[in-house]
């Protein structure tokens, strides 16, 4: 599944980005998001080892991505510093954690390659993506809201939606309210 998955999206990689210096970088994006899904699907773990370097190597490549190293160390602080408060006020509240360092680091690692508009849209997409299938899974099992369920695969998902269809939907989205 993995080698498959990783195929069909440097396929797809190369016919939006063609032969650009964005391809490369891109494309080691992608593959850590599906080594970290997988990952996290079979552990619940995401490992440091892809996260933390994926964070430098985004920052340093943003200098050759369209977003720019100011939009990427947003994205670094933004996305990384946004999880952190979730994760935080809900530890205050609940007492307990529900949310791992792993997906802290990598949504910092998502901004980076991405960009602080590209944390947005993941956020979004994802948290919509992990609430709808959350449901589905806590009724088929019959759990309550405590279930685990890993956030890495559906911020994994949302980073995909946002590389392929981020401007796109930032477009659609302004135009919609300026209207």
């Amino acid at each position: 599944m993995v080698e498959l998955l990783t195929g069909i999206l440097s396929v797809i990689s190369f016919r939006v980005f063609g032969l650009s210096p964005m391809l490369p970088f891109y494309f080691a994006f992608i593959a850590g998001l599906i080594v970290i899904t997988f990952i996290d699907l079979q552990h619940q773990i995401i490992p440091d080892v892809i996260s933390l370097p994926g964070i430098g190597i985004g920052f340093m490549a943003s200098y050759f991505l369209p977003h720019g190293l100011l939009n990427s160390l947003i994205g670094i602080v933004g996305g990384g510093g946004s999880l952190f408060l979730v994760a935080f006020i809900y530890k205050l509240i609940t007492g307990r954690e529900g949310m791992g360092g792993g997906d802290i680091k990598l949504l910092a690692m998502i901004g980076a390659f991405l960009g602080w508009k590209g944390v947005i849209i993941t956020l979004f997409s994802g948290s919509f993506a992990g609430a709808v299938i959350g449901i589905i899974l806590m009724l088929a099992k019959g759990k309550d809201s405590r279930y685990a369920i890993p956030f890495g695969p559906f911020l994994a998902g949302g980073a995909i939606v946002s590389l392929f269809f981020g401007d796109s939907l930032i477009d659609w989205y302004t135009m919609g309210i300026w209207k």
